[in-house]
């Protein structure tokens, strides 16, 4: 597959913040902002095509995570899913199940949503720590759950680091306790094998942006029988979960990309994305020996994530010396004028100067041995001016 013309300057190694936009994605999208603008709920013929087109997408979206298309309720954006899935929980339950498990390096959509829910509803959320690896022990788990314990929302991968959780395990815990369990596989879903039977899971989130969809298009996988409170209130559509007219042209674009993801897959491209993210990481031990570090458990993370601590550094200023030529992302996030240190790598016990040296390098589709090999220069080249820690 042709590499867009787009990428190729700058390096583009931040998959993990948005995918582009796969050509055969927008070419699935056109007809239904062009030739087909009916209004799905419509009784007329104009409504015919845009209708079956939305039902043909569940089911495509349901295939990749191994559930049925009538299961799949679609969304503006994965923190829409998220609020969804965990304050639609909450408010679907009784007054006394009013007790929620999340953990500290989730995504700010799940920790805005807790908080929200503590601040208004006066709901009793547990925040659990992570190891040194990011990963939740689920003895830990099972130590917290109680009888009013309605949720437990843990991510399958982290963002940042992606680190991989023990969700199937963790899944049982909550299950075996009478709690429903959600995971957000924003990160994961097309990236690795996802299946909700192997999970277990009774919510999992899907985002279209990380798997080469437009922004603005997702989905929340809902286990039969789940009862949730709606998100939007109005006319009925998504199962009467999320009102309003469904962005048939978005909703198509998710179900093709992830059919195409499903391929992907099936082909062995997580292998591959695995050895060029260790090629990147070669590369950078070699021109830069005893200087990397990477942040998260080894075995257990996405195949096309590197989350690296470069002695001695300050990545924000080394990227912003490589800013014409490399896209990525840092172990720092702005804040109040300033810069604060990852608070997920906070989580995990690393310090503020190793934080502060962090890269977050994640591939993808696109990305070439070519693209490794000069990232790895640039990378090596600018952590060089900065001489010895």
């Amino acid at each position: 597959m042709d590499d867009p013309a787009r990428l190729r300057e700058p390096i583009y190694l931040d998959y993990n913040a948005t995918t582009p936009v796969d050509s055969r994605v927008v070419d699935a999208m056109l007809p239904y902002l062009t030739r087909y603008p009916g209004n799905p709920s419509s009784g007329h013929c104009c409504g015919t095509s845009p209708r079956e087109a939305v039902t043909a997408a569940r089911s495509q979206v349901g295939s990749i995570v191994g559930a049925s298309g009538a299961d799949v309720i679609f969304c503006g954006s994965g923190s829409e899913a998220n609020n969804l899935a965990i304050r639609g929980t909450v408010l679907a339950s009784t007054a006394a199940r009013r007790h929620v498990v999340t953990q500290l390096t989730e995504h700010p959509s799940v920790l805005a949503a807790c908080r929200s829910l503590e601040r208004l509803h006066g709901v009793e959320v547990t925040y659990l720590q992570v190891d040194g690896d990011g990963r939740v022990d689920p003895q830990v788990l099972s130590e917290v759950i109680t009888p009013r314990t309605v949720l437990v929302s843990i991510m399958h991968a982290n963002n940042e680091t992606g680190v991989v959780q023990p969700v199937a395990d963790l899944a049982r815990i909550a299950h075996d306790r009478g709690a429903l369990f959600h995971t957000d596989a924003a990160q994961t879903v097309g990236k690795v094998p996802v299946s909700v039977p192997d999970l277990d899971v009774d919510l999992l989130t899907i985002v279209g942006h990380k798997m080469y969809a437009p922004k603005g298009i997702a989905a929340l996988y809902r286990r039969p029988g789940v009862s949730l409170e709606p998100i939007v209130y109005g006319g009925g559509q998504e199962h009467g979960l999320r009102a309003g007219t469904e962005n048939v042209a978005g909703v198509v674009a998710l179900g093709t990309s992830a059919e195409l993801a499903a391929r992907e897959l099936a082909s062995g491209r997580a292998e591959e994305l695995r050895e060029l993210r260790d090629l990147l990481f070669r590369h950078l031990e070699e021109r830069l020996p005893g200087r990397v570090q990477v942040n998260g458990d080894r075995e257990h993370r996405l195949p096309h994530v590197l989350n690296m601590s470069l002695d001695g550094i300050d990545a924000d200023e080394l990227l912003s010396a490589t800013s014409s030529s490399l896209a990525a992302s840092t172990g720092s996030a702005c804040h109040a004028g300033g810069t604060e240190p990852s608070p997920v790598l906070t989580a995990m016990g690393v310090d503020d100067r190793r934080a502060r040296g962090t890269l977050r390098l994640s591939i993808g589709r696109w990305t070439s041995v070519d693209d490794v090999e000069r990232a790895a220069h640039l990378i090596a080249t600018a952590a060089a001016s900065y001489g010895a820690p």
